[in-house]
């Protein structure tokens, strides 16, 4: 059922629900898209009044992408959203939900899913958003699968997309976030798969007593825009580097840990793990602490920077696309981000059709 943006297929026919206990949900079709302009590091770090090194050095991070002007996140989303259902031929009228997440949407109000609805004729589908930052495709997926499942008569299909479009809500003077942050979109499409392949339980935390590690302070209710939030510089992301990077150390070995413990597995078990990648070198740095390899680990933020929601779908579309997965490989996805959230579930990946 998986097919890469290299292998397109058409399938005729709807599924039914699965309701026979012998069926679940899985990923049929991955997209990914990125705007054109791309910025290297050493440039950024110029700008930051640094040695041309010193983002590459301590981040991995070599390239990040950045919206033309007048591109949105809708827009970013609907060419990702695109590339997964023509990978999974899958038509968008057959489409039934569309969940995206994000911390940059188009506006504040209507939901920016609704706005791909739009681009992409999805007449059938629902469309809402999720605001749980870096962690809103795994939430997303849970949203999706729950909804699938809860479908009588043939389910069509769900759409999970992540899209940031963060160089809006840079301060170009921070290097905290400056560094990081670039803009792009992912997307996969969610269908029928047979048992014993398809994602497993998704498990979602949050602690909001943290929720001031990573925010856009201005904008809301709390703090509406004016000349002072403006002036202030209310409407960039403001980041506690030290409480992130503390919460990163700390969450990612406990997600593997939890997540193969409920499986009855070890870590090295598993084929893949796919995680959110804020900074892929303090990531891959955890590998040993979480028990894997770092071969285990689908790094892919080198060119890409922090892109938010995007990240964790991003680097699973590369690793599709690679091949780096096979049928019946164990695939680990493993969020975490601002508010401060977190969520895992496990994949059994099925083999092509």
């Amino acid at each position: 059922m998986i097919r890469s943006e290299q292998q397109p297929h058409h399938y005729r026919t709807h599924f039914g629900r699965p309701d026979d206990g012998k069926t679940g949900w899985s990923i049929w079709g991955t997209g990914a898209y990125l705007p054109d302009r791309r910025v290297g590091s050493e440039e950024v770090s110029r700008a930051l009044g640094l040695d041309p090194s010193w983002i590459e050095r301590r981040t991995g991070i070599r390239h990040r992408h950045v919206a033309a002007p007048g591109q949105a996140a809708s827009d970013l989303a609907a060419a990702a959203a695109g590339r997964a259902l023509r990978a999974a031929g899958v038509a968008a009228g057959d489409v039934g939900l569309i969940v995206l997440g994000t911390s940059t949407p188009d506006e504040l109000g209507p939901s920016t899913a609704c706005r791909v609805q739009a681009l992409l004729d999805a007449p059938r589908a629902a469309a809402f958003d999720i605001a749980a930052a870096c962690t809103g495709f795994v939430y997303g997926l849970q949203a999706a699968v729950g909804w699938l499942g809860a479908q009588r008569g043939p389910a069509p299909y769900a759409l999970v997309i992540g899209v940031e479009v963060y160089s809006r809500f840079l301060n170009g003077t921070d290097r905290a976030t400056a560094a990081l942050f670039g803009d792009g979109a992912a997307a996969a499409v969610i269908g029928p798969a047979a048992a014993p392949y398809g994602i497993g339980p998704v498990t979602l935390g949050s602690d909001g007593t943290r929720a001031g590690d990573v925010l856009i302070p201005a904008g809301g209710s709390r703090s509406p825009a004016s000349q002072a939030t403006v002036g202030g510089l209310g409407h960039t992301i403001h980041m506690d580097a030290r409480a992130v990077r503390d919460f990163i150390g700390e969450i990612f070995p406990r997600l593997v840990d939890e997540a193969s413990e409920a499986a009855g597995i070890k870590p090295a078990d598993l084929a893949l793990v796919v995680p959110h990648q804020p900074n892929p070198r303090l990531v891959a740095s955890l590998a040993a602490a979480a028990g894997l390899e770092e071969a285990q680990l689908a790094i892919a933020g080198h060119d890409v920077g922090n892109i938010g929601a995007a990240s964790l779908p991003y680097a699973l579309h590369r690793a599709v696309r690679t091949r780096r997965i096979a049928p019946g490989d164990l695939v680990l996805l493993a969020g975490f981000g601002a508010g401060v959230t977190w969520g895992h579930t496990l994949i059994t990946w099925p083999p092509s059709p």
